[in-house]
C-alpha cells in the first residue's frame, strides 16, 4: 500500500480494513481486472479506492500535475456518486489527487470548467458522462483505470447502452473493476465482454449475511400503516433513520404526515432537483433532521451517520432490493434494526421475499401506545443526565427552582415539559390473523337437524343469521352446514350446545323451524345434478321474455343454411343484363322477366298520386313534360317571372324577407 493511503487511513482511525479492502491491497490482485461481488455495507469505496491506487501512482507517492483524468469511477445514481466523491478525496488527499464529478442535474458549465483545468479522477453518472463524451468536454485517452461501483443497479436502471458506449471509448490497455453486492447474468456478460482474465473475487463475511441487523416484521391492519411508522420512530428513538416507500405519492404524504406530528423529517425522491437532495442528506448528516423519507433511490449506497432504524412502510418489489434497504444500517459494525410493515395481503409477499432473501424475522405486531409509553419512561430514567453533577454556571438556576418548587412540583413540570417536545404515540387497532379454519380445528361439535332443505328454500346465508340470533350463538360456535333435499343439518360446538338448546326454547323451534339433535354424524348425501334445483322458466313469457311466446304459430321453416346470410347490395351496384325478350338489346333487371321501360315511363306509371290513391294508379291525362310542375306556388312564381320580364326588369322574382 502507498505511504500517502496508509497515511490517510490512519488519520480516519483505521485499525483494521474489511475482507474487501484486504482482497483490494492484495499483490496477486494490483493492476488486475476485477470482478468483486460483497455485502452491502463492507466497505466497498475504500476497497476499489485502494486497488487502482498502483495503477494511477505506479511508483509514486503523489500524483503529477492534473491534465487528462487517470482514473472514471461511475455510481447509478447521483447521491451515491458524490458520497464516494468524498470518501475518494480523504483518501487521496495527501497523494495530491484532484477530483471531478459529473452527475446528473448539476450546473454542466461548473463540470466542464472543472474539466478544463485538468483533474486525476472523475466520478460520474453514466447519462452525464455520456454527455460530455459525446460533446468532446472530456479526454479520455489517459485513462488508466475504470472502476464500475453497484454495476448491478446501473444495469437495472437501464444504463446497459451507456456503460458500452463509456467502455468502448477507453483505451483497451485498462484495469477494469466492476464492484457489486450481487452478480447476476447481465454483469457476468458484461465482464466477459469488457474484462481480460478478469478475476473473480467473493468475499464472504465471517458471519451470515446482515449478521448486525435485527429483522422485525410487524403485522398491522391496513388503515395502521403509517400509526405504525409513527410508533416505530417512537419505540426505537434512533439517532437516524430512513423509512422507505415504493412511489414519490407514498414518499410525499408520509414525509406531511410525520412532519405534522413534530418529527425533524425530509425527502429523498427522483423529482426532486439535485441541489434539494443533496441538502436533505447533508441535513440528516448535521443533525438538522433525524429522520428521512425516501424512494429506492436512496437504498445503493448512502451512507449516513448513525442509522440504526430501516422502516419498510412498503414492502420492496424483490429481496434484492431488501437487502440493499435494509443494509443503509448494521454498517462498520454497528447494529441496526429493520422492520417490515405488513398487512393481511402482504404477508404471503413479505413471507416470499424474506426467504428468497435468506433473511429470519422475528414476527409480531408494531409497538402499542402502551409500549411506547413504556420504552420513553426507561429512556428518561437512564439518561446520563440525572447522575451528571451541577456545574458552576447551573448552580444558581438549580438553587432558584429548589427553593421556590417542591420535588414533586419539579418532577411533574420536567415529565410534561419532556413529553411536550416529543410526539405522542398512535392508538392501533389490534390485529387478528384469519386463517382457514380446517375440519380438524373445529373441535368436538354436535350437529342439529334443521326442517327444510332446498325443497324449501333453505340457504346458508339464511340460516346462518337466524341460529345465532335466535341460540345466542356467534359464527365460530357454528361450523358446517350442510343443506339437503329435505332438511339442513348444523354443526355446533359441544361447548355452545346446551345454551344453545336452552336459547331456542323447549319447542325446539326456530321461525318455524324444527331444530333437532342428531345422534353423530349426519348421513349427508350429494344430491345427483338432475336433482338440482333448475333456473325457473315461465313458459307464458318464453326464455327471452316474449309474452306472445305460447300463441307463437311455428312453422317447419326447412333446414338452416350453411354458412352465413347472403345479402343484396343496395340498387346502385345493381346488375343488368341483355333481354332476351326485347331485340333492342336494352338492359333490364337481373333474374326478371319484364322488360326495361324508360325511366320516366315507368316512374310515372308507379308513382302514386297525391289524392291518396294506392300505387300503380295511373292519372288521366298524359304525364307532364319534363322540368313542368302542376305546383301552385311554381306556376305563380312563372307569372311574376313573366310579368316583370315584359317590365323590361329582372326576370327573376324578388327574394321575399
Amino acid at each position: 500500500m502507498k505511504q500517502t493511503l496508509q497515511d490517510a487511513l490512519d488519520d480516519r482511525g483505521y485499525e483494521t480494513l474489511t475482507p474487501v479492502q484486504q482482497a483490494a491491497i492484495s499483490d496477486e490482485y494490483a493492476g488486475k481486472d476485477l470482478l468483486v461481488s460483497a455485502q452491502t455495507g463492507s466497505g466497498k469505496t475504500i476497497g476499489f479506492g485502494l486497488a487502482i491506487a498502483p495503477t494511477l501512482l505506479e511508483d509514486a507517492e503523489k500524483f503529477e500535475r492534473a491534465g487528462a483524468p487517470l482514473a472514471l469511477v461511475i455510481a447509478p445514481t447521483r447521491e451515491l456518486a458524490l458520497q464516494v466523491k468524498r470518501e475518494l478525496a480523504w483518501l487521496y488527499a495527501k497523494a495530491g489527487a484532484i477530483l471531478a464529478s459529473t452527475v446528473g442535474g448539476m450546473d454542466i458549465r461548473t463540470e466542464r470548467r472543472n474539466l478544463d483545468r485538468g483533474t486525476h479522477i472523475v466520478v460520474a453518472t453514466p447519462g452525464r458522462l455520456r454527455d460530455h463524451i459525446e460533446k468532446g468536454v472530456i479526454d479520455l485517452s489517459e485513462i488508466k483505470a475504470v472502476v464500475l461501483d453497484e454495476a448491478d443497479e446501473m444495469l437495472d436502471l437501464g444504463f446497459r447502452e451507456d456503460l458500452e458506449y463509456i467502455l468502448g471509448e477507453c483505451p483497451e490497455e485498462r484495469q477494469t473493476l466492476l464492484f457489486s453486492a450481487t452478480v447476476p447474468k447481465m454483469i457476468t456478460a458484461l465482464a466477459k465482454n469488457y474484462q481480460k482474465d478478469a478475476i473473480r473475487v467473493v468475499v464472504k463475511s465471517e458471519n451470515k449475511q446482515h449478521a448486525d441487523i435485527e429483522y422485525r416484521a410487524m403485522n398491522v391492519v391496513d388503515r395502521d400503516v403509517e400509526n405504525a411508522v409513527i410508533n416505530s420512530l417512537l419505540y426505537y428513538d434512533a439517532p437516524n433513520a430512513i423509512v422507505f416507500g415504493n412511489t414519490r405519492a407514498t414518499v410525499n404524504r408520509l414525509t406531511t404526515r410525520l412532519s405534522n406530528r413534530g418529527f425533524r423529517v425530509v425527502c429523498l425522491s427522483g423529482e426532486l432537483t439535485q441541489a434539494e437532495r443533496t441538502n436533505a442528506l447533508q441535513a440528516m448528516r448535521d443533525g438538522r433532521a433525524n429522520v428521512c423519507v425516501a424512494t429506492d433511490v436512496a437504498a445503493r449506497g448512502i451512507d449516513l451517520p448513525n442509522l440504526d432504524l430501516v422502516v419498510h412502510a412498503e414492502l420492496p418489489g424483490s429481496h434484492e432490493t431488501l437487502l440493499h434497504r435494509s443494509g443503509r444500517t448494521g454498517r462498520a459494525g454497528r447494529k441496526g434494526t429493520s422492520t417490515l410493515i405488513v398487512t393481511k395481503r402482504t404477508a404471503s409477499k413479505a413471507n416470499r421475499i424474506l426467504k428468497m432473501a435468506k433473511l429470519e424475522a422475528t414476527w409480531g405486531g408494531a409497538p402499542t401506545a402502551e409500549e411506547v409509553s413504556a420504552r420513553e419512561e426507561e429512556r428518561m430514567l437512564a439518561d446520563e443526565a440525572w447522575s451528571t453533577p451541577v456545574n458552576e454556571s447551573e448552580r444558581e438556576s438549580v438553587d432558584a427552582l429548589s427553593n421556590a418548587f417542591s420535588a414533586e412540583q419539579l418532577a411533574a413540570a420536567y415529565l410534561r415539559l419532556r413529553r411536550t417536545a416529543r410526539s405522542a404515540p398512535e392508538e392501533l387497532n389490534a390485529f387478528t390473523e384469519t386463517k382457514p379454519r380446517r375440519k380438524e380445528d373445529f373441535g368436538k361439535s354436535v350437529w342439529f337437524s334443521v326442517s327444510g332443505g332446498r325443497a324449501a328454500g333453505a340457504e346458508v346465508r339464511r340460516l346462518l343469521p337466524m341460529l345465532c340470533k335466535a341460540g345466542n350463538l356467534t359464527k365460530d360456535d357454528l361450523g358446517a352446514i350442510r343443506i339437503q333435499e329435505k332438511e339442513s343439518y348444523v354443526q355446533i360446538l359441544e361447548s355452545s350446545a346446551d345454551s344453545f338448546l336452552a336459547a331456542i326454547g323447549p319447542d325446539h323451534k326456530v321461525e318455524d323451524a324444527k331444530i333437532t339433535k342428531v345422534e353423530g354424524e349426519p348421513n349427508l348425501e350429494r344430491a345427483e345434478r338432475s336433482e338440482r334445483p333448475q333456473r325457473s322458466f315461465n313458459k307464458d313469457r318464453g326464455p327471452r321474455g316474449d309474452r306472445n311466446f305460447k300463441d307463437r304459430d311455428f312453422k317447419d321453416r326447412g333446414p338452416r343454411r350453411d354458412g352465413p346470410p347472403k345479402f343484396k347490395k343496395p340498387g346502385r351496384d345493381r346488375d343488368f343484363e341483355k333481354s332476351d325478350s326485347k331485340p333492342s338489346g336494352k338492359p333490364h333487371r337481373k333474374g326478371g322477366d319484364k322488360p326495361y321501360k324508360p325511366r320516366d315511363e315507368e316512374a310515372w306509371s308507379d308513382r302514386s298520386s297525391k289524392s291518396g290513391k294506392p300505387s300503380g294508379h295511373k292519372p288521366k291525362g298524359p304525364p307532364p313534360p319534363k322540368g313542368k310542375s302542376n305546383s301552385k306556388k311554381n306556376k305563380a312564381r312563372a307569372a311574376e317571372r313573366a310579368v316583370n320580364k315584359g317590365k323590361g326588369g329582372d326576370a327573376r322574382p324578388k327574394r321575399r324577407g
